[in-house]
């Protein structure tokens, strides 16, 4: 696809279109749990490794196809900003699927929703982003959710897992906070390039510590599908919609991945979330859908 087919697609994307694109996209982010508890006998590092290695495939064949052979330009011409939004992004792929071998689906999912949270206190001490009174308010109710949470976990595996999963909105607030910087200084990063660059670290951090690979065919299938429609198309995706969505239009669709994943690890995997976890994830849910509703009237 060349670059002008890629901008004709851009503009035929309309803004409901984009809306229903972004709930399918959450909708296969949401896939990882129920399908990781599927397994044979893939683990931790490894389940890790394998997800990456199909994403990076996914994402070479894809990428061109969005943007043209001259994705892979922009990664040899990269500033030190993209390869940090890399790291970010290996972080992330790689603490997510760490974290579902260790607590359950709803536990990592309500842990990772405090990524808009994070971001903000993250913008705030290095960007100088003021944070309306809305969003502190916010801040103090997930807080005491995610706190809730921990409380109530016993075991030190669970914890573990929370704790690992905690990673994700980290990184992910790490990442905001470089593209943020580089824009306001007048140097754009994209983010699709990053994407590619993150699962590439995560398949080689992670391959020596996945050794020796035990993953059955059946374990293949499953993770190069996580690969593909889990990570690779829907990453891709999201970018797209992020060019016609505003900012809290995107982060309030983003959380119906807590809702869609605990859902399918219930039905799909028999996973039953803790009323403990309801509760608290009853907090952080409802406090970031009412900061992004506020956020969304007051900008419109």
């Amino acid at each position: 696809m060349t670059g002008t087919d890629n901008n004709n697609d851009e503009v035929k994307l309309t803004h409901t279109k984009a809306v229903f694109l972004m709930v399918a996209v959450t909708l296969m982010w949401s896939t990882a749990g129920v399908v990781t508890r599927h397994l044979e006998h893939a683990r931790s590092f490894e389940v890790t490794f394998w997800r990456s290695f199909f994403t990076v495939g996914s994402l070479l064949v894809i990428l061109p196809f969005f943007q043209g052979r001259e994705v892979f330009s922009k990664i040899r011409r990269g500033n030190a900003a993209l390869w940090i939004s890399g790291v970010c992004w290996s972080v992330m792929f790689t603490a997510f699927m760490v974290a579902l071998t260790l607590t359950s689906v709803a536990n990592v999912l309500v842990t990772m929703s405090v990524g808009p949270f994070l971001t903000a206190l993250m913008a705030r001490v290095f960007i100088g982003y003021r944070i309306p009174v809305r969003t502190w308010a916010a801040i103090l109710v997930a807080g005491a959710g995610i706190a809730y949470m921990y409380a109530a976990q016993v075991s030190g595996r669970q914890i573990a897992g929370t704790l690992v999963a905690l990673c994700v909105p980290l990184a992910g607030a790490v990442n905001w906070t470089v593209v943020q910087r580089s824009q306001a200084r007048g140097r754009n990063i994209d983010l699709v390039p990053a994407v590619l660059v993150g699962a590439v670290i995560s398949m080689l951090t992670t391959l020596p510590l996945a050794m020796p690979l035990r993953a059955s065919g059946h374990d293949m299938a499953l993770l190069a599908l996580l690969g593909l429609v889990q990570l690779a198309i829907p990453c891709a995706l999201s970018v797209v919609c992020a060019r016609v969505l505003k900012a809290p239009e995107i982060a309030l669709l983003a959380s119906l991945e807590v809702i869609f994943g605990i859902l399918l690890a219930w039905m799909g995997a028999a996973e039953v979330p803790s009323q403990t976890v309801l509760a608290g994830g009853s907090l952080v849910i409802g406090a970031l859908v009412v900061n992004e509703l506020v956020s969304w009237r007051l900008r419109a």
